[in-house]
């Protein structure tokens, strides 16, 4: 596990041999829709699909694999979110090595359950990653166990290089790679391969808006750290990169940009209806940029869809959240006479307009309101903006017409005129 020379792809090419029998070749699916939205060929490099739902079993496998006898022996540690936990926990089963495995807190429980399940010890420590971090180099001081990083390691690094060189056999004609990126290791690792095979192929990096050390570095020329925030793309809540991992992606990356968690979170619903696939929320960054206007791709990309580890807990709400974003859930307010039959006919005009509502709440007490008057706010289920349109023009031919996409403070004088004619 030498850090003395950069990772270069005779060492990419070795850890494909080394780690060939303990992965899967995971297969590039073309995103049709995509492809519409940006007019170049668009695919998807489906790593969520890889043992252990991720790409970091082709690090840690490497990394394992190049331990001698008497570390082996001592059993390992790592410091994960989730990914990096159970790629090394499956690695260090396949090799019959004892794993203990440090996660922030705040971990998903699917990853944590997942990593348990491949027979490794899971200690829950600190609220960030960087704790967890320190912790788990505790243990390995204190128990004597060898540490394994998450990214700032030369045989990790190779190993998920290693997806490179599968991508330029899957795509001869590839022009550009969207990659998303935390701590670095998996877009170094695809930007020395791609760069020393096809260097006129672009590589992309992206980070989540809210963790985005990368992009600072990127931007400042030196290892910049941001501190810990909550995102939907946990698996990429890193600070920032190592000295390792920034020296490789200055030297290699042509870009780095950034997305919001909206915009992750329309990606990862896009996904699962328009290409069938349910990736976590550092998987979707690649799509998230693109349907953000974040990057517009000039050629035929490729976009990393780096895990798939989705805890399950939080899909509903993140399942709402990309519907809200893409304008199909809706909210609207609207100012009505208190009187009898008001709700009936704005659930009427809403069902004759094709929209679905979904939640209704009649406010009588709001500042302002008069004794006669009530505010009813509602949720409503539509195909889009358009048709939002269409719906909101069914409530005013029945003389709603005073709506706001927010609660009103004012009686609206519609509203007292329906009142005042019974």
């Amino acid at each position: 596990m030498s850090d003395v020379q950069p990772v270069t792809l005779a060492d990419i090419e070795a850890a494909r041999k080394t780690i060939a029998e303990g992965i899967l070749e995971t297969p590039v699916w073309p995103a049709r829709a995509l492809e519409r939205l940006t007019g170049v060929p668009v695919v998807l490099k489906c790593e969520q699909l890889q043992r252990a739902g991720s790409f970091k079993v082709r690090g840690a496998l490497n990394a394992i694999s190049s331990l001698d006898e008497a570390e082996r022996a001592r059993g390992i540690v790592a410091a994960s979110a989730g990914n990096h936990a159970q790629g090394v926990a499956l690695a260090a089963q396949a090799a019959g090595i004892a794993a203990t495995v440090v996660m922030p807190e705040g971990a998903p429980l699917v990853k944590a359950a997942a990593t348990e399940g491949y027979g490794a010890r899971v200690v829950f420590h600190g609220e960030s990653l960087e704790e967890a971090r320190a912790h788990a180099g505790e243990l390995a001081e204190r128990e004597g166990l060898v540490y394994v990083p998450p990214f700032d390691n030369d045989a990790v690094i190779a190993g998920q290089g290693t997806l490179a060189l599968e991508l330029l056999e899957q795509v001869p004609d590839l022009a550009e790679v969207l990659v998303p990126a935390g701590g670095g290791g998996l877009l170094a690792g695809v930007a020395v391969a791609i760069k020393a095979r096809r260097p006129e192929v672009r590589v992309v990096g992206v980070q989540a808006a809210a963790m985005d050390g990368i992009c600072r570095s990127y931007a400042a020329g030196e290892v910049r750290s941001v501190p810990h925030a909550g995102t939907l793309a946990d698996g990429v809540a890193v600070s920032g990169p190592s000295d390792r991992t920034f020296a490789l992606i200055r030297e290699h990356v042509d870009e780095m940009i950034a997305c919001g968690d909206t915009a992750i979170a329309h990606a990862m619903v896009f996904l699962l209806e328009t290409s069938k696939v349910l990736v976590e929320g550092a998987g979707a960054l690649g799509v998230a940029a693109l349907l953000s206007d974040a990057y517009r791709p000039r050629g035929t990309t490729a976009v990393v869809l780096s895990g798939g580890n989705v805890d399950i807990n939080r899909l509903g709400s993140i399942v709402r959240h990309g519907l809200v974003e893409d304008g199909r859930y809706r909210h609207l307010t609207i100012e009505i006479a208190d009187v009898p039959g008001e709700l009936a006919l704005i659930s009427g005009a809403i069902a004759r307009a094709a929209g679905n509502l979904l939640e209704v709440n009649h406010d009588r007490e709001a500042p302002g309101l008069p004794v006669d008057v009530a505010i009813i706010n509602l949720l409503l289920e539509v195909n889009g903006p358009d048709h939002f349109e269409r719906v909101r023009d069914a409530l005013r031919v029945e003389g709603l017409g005073d709506m706001t996409l927010d609660p009103p403070r004012m009686n609206s004088p519609a509203a007292r005129r329906r009142y005042e004619s019974g």
